[in-house]
């Protein structure tokens, strides 16, 4: 296997920076790229390089959503010590939003190891991005999503959760099952894209957490195999294009052409089976 170096970072940084957002699933994208830079996904340089690129898109999300979250956890302060509005908007949305973390977190850790042994085997990579692609095509089907946050229950959000913690399969898309799932359950499309992305901020952010603390056990010799200027290169490549995917992937949602990624998705995953 090769070492990573720049221009390899920099290759795995737009990987990641495009597809953790666009719905045809990271995980899948950056195996396939890895594999094909002849790098290994296990080593110690690669695990910190996953780690902290997804730290770079989370960055990306608090970006894009800067202005949504200010307004956010203003009327959240304001609804918990100060002047109390009318309705508790801030605090249900925050139930809603804990809600859906709970089966995403049952799946995460419940059946962690079998998802990690998937990516290694192409066929079940395959078969995710065929799932994602059936699920892009299925929101042609639902054409005028029009459930505001008042009728979005707390099943819903348990859905939403599902979809999510489904989506640690690699091939299945984090951002396209929780945005397919959310939209299935009514929810408009432009609040679909907020709480993908909502919720998916404190999942990347613990599943960096948990890769961090693996870190504490390697030996020295393992640390020192890191090569962190291609990491830090790498990171800050997927947290610009981060932000140009995200974009991109809002105004897809509201204008309602999920499905085109379907093809690409179908495609790709066909590839993986006769390669």
């Amino acid at each position: 296997m090769n070492d990573l170096d720049v221009a390899k970072a920099i290759i795995l940084g737009v990987v990641q920076g495009l597809t953790e957002f666009l719905p045809v699933s990271s995980s899948a994208h950056l195996t396939i790229a890895q594999r094909f830079l002849g790098l290994n996904p296990e080593s110690p340089p690669m695990l910190i390089f996953d780690t902290l690129s997804h730290v770079g898109t989370l960055v990306a999300v608090g970006i894009v959503f800067f202005h949504p979250m200010k307004r956010f956890l203003v009327r959240l302060w304001r609804e918990t010590v100060g002047p109390k509005p009318a309705t508790n908007f801030a605090q249900r949305l925050c139930m809603l939003v804990m809600v859906s973390l709970i089966p995403t977190a049952a799946i995460g850790l419940g059946f962690q190891e079998t998802f990690e042994a998937a990516f290694g085997k192409p066929h079940l990579i395959a078969m995710g991005l065929f799932t994602t692609g059936a699920l892009l095509l299925l929101t042609m089907t639902r054409k005028h999503p029009n459930r505001g946050w008042k009728q979005f229950s707390w099943w819903h959000a348990a859905i939403v959760g599902l979809a999510q913690g489904g989506a640690i399969m690699p091939g299945i898309s984090r951002s396209g099952a929780t945005i397919c799932a959310a939209t299935f359950c009514g929810l408009r499309r432009r609040w679909s894209a907020e709480f993908s992305f909502l919720i998916a901020s404190p999942t990347i952010l613990g599943a960096a957490l948990i890769k961090v603390s693996e870190c504490f056990d390697w030996n020295s010799e393992q640390l020192s195999a890191i090569a962190w200027g291609p990491v830090l290169v790498g990171t800050f490549t997927s947290f610009a294009v981060g932000i140009v995917a995200l974009l991109i992937l809002i105004q897809v949602v509201r204008r309602a052409k999920l499905h085109y990624f379907s093809f690409y998705c179908i495609v790709v995953g066909a590839l993986l089976i006769l390669r």
